[in-house]
């Protein structure tokens, strides 16, 4: 498999439609300076220097997609409050149709606040995260305006992005819609779901990390037992692959012909950030799957995007740029090990 046939498949990112449906978060950083320690308890004082906020989660996703050429097209909620605001108007200013996003007073926007300090010539560290989130589900009335965004907008897509952290977007009749369009084998699906991965069928692939495997199943992950749990997700699913993402493990890929490819982690496994890493694989992963990849070569574009976003700070993309400058640094043939049990 030469590089050449990376970069086709790169080059069909650009025609790819991509709906990602799911929970949409604020991703917000508040920097603070180093100041010195409280009299009132043992913890540091911070002298306020700055506030970021950023897409995250299935917003994260959509950022993705954008970044990697793709249209994009995200459906889900966010409050009538500042976050919401926010948010959508960071999509807009890349471009990004946010007609599909529903504005609902009666919740606020899911809110990951994340204090980091440090001084003026060292490395911000992240001391503390605050999240803001509702454990409810949507009302009657947005569910249904999201399932008629949903089966309206579909059929003009390639893909289909689940972005599920269980946040109260994708409800009972929104999954099982997702699984009827996934049965119909219309459109590639991806899913990747924080806590109900095992509700989903006849998916393209699902991207879960090892503890949403170890929840699912619950039971603990390791060398010798993650084949006999990769396959056993994979059947239940009924989904063509599963690709589990391991850290500095790398990733392994489990498709329903029964092979399995372990991919080693890309770059260095000193990770800078691993905030939104998963984000970043699958929407690198979808595209690719849009784009006439394989399973087993669109695991490994995808192994590429995350190994790229995790040396960068923060919620962050990659680019089509970075993932080629990837490719052409690396020697392919040594990457993956490609077996049957």
């Amino acid at each position: 498999m030469d590089k050449n046939r990376f970069k086709n498949i790169l080059k069909k990112f650009s025609k790819q439609k991509v709906m990602v449906i799911g929970d949409i978060v604020a991703d917000e950083y508040i920097l603070g300076m180093t100041s010195r320690v409280s009299r009132e308890a043992p913890v540091l004082i911070l002298k306020y220097d700055s506030q970021t906020v950023l897409p995250g989660c299935g917003a994260n996703a959509v950022n993705n997609i954008h970044s990697l050429g793709g249209t994009v097209f995200p459906v889900g909620i966010v409050g009538d409050d500042d976050m919401g605001r926010k948010l959508i108007a960071l999509l807009k200013e890349k471009g990004i149709d946010t007609e599909g996003i529903i504005s609902d007073e009666g919740r606020l926007t899911p809110t990951k606040t994340r204090i980091l300090a440090g001084g003026s010539n060292t490395t911000k560290q992240q001391v503390i995260r605050i999240d803001r989130e509702n454990s409810n589900r949507a009302n009657k009335k947005i569910e249904e305006r999201l399932l008629k965004i949903f089966n309206g907008m579909s059929k003009m897509m390639d893909a289909i992005l689940v972005s599920d952290y269980g946040l109260g977007t994708i409800s009972e009749k929104i999954l099982n819609s997702i699984n009827r369009l996934a049965k119909s084998g219309k459109n590639v699906i991806t899913v990747d779901s924080r806590f109900n991965i095992l509700k989903y069928r006849h998916i393209t692939a699902a991207t879960p990390n090892t503890e949403e495997v170890e929840f699912a199943l619950n039971t603990t992950l390791n060398g010798n037992n993650i084949n006999k749990y990769g396959r056993k997700i994979l059947s239940q699913i009924k989904s063509d692959g599963l690709l589990i993402t391991r850290g500095k493990e790398g990733m392994t890929l489990f498709e329903k012909d029964g092979k399995i490819t372990d991919i080693d982690v890309y770059g260095t496994d000193q990770v800078a950030d691993v905030t939104g890493a998963g984000d970043t694989v699958i929407s690198a992963f979808t595209l690719a799957l849009c784009s006439d990849a394989s399973m087993k070569e669109a695991a490994r574009v995808a192994n590429y995007a995350g190994g790229i976003v995790v040396m960068k700070s923060g919620t962050a993309t990659v680019t089509i740029e970075e993932i080629k400058n990837a490719i052409e640094s690396e020697t392919l043939a040594l990457i993956t090990n490609t077996y049957h049990e």
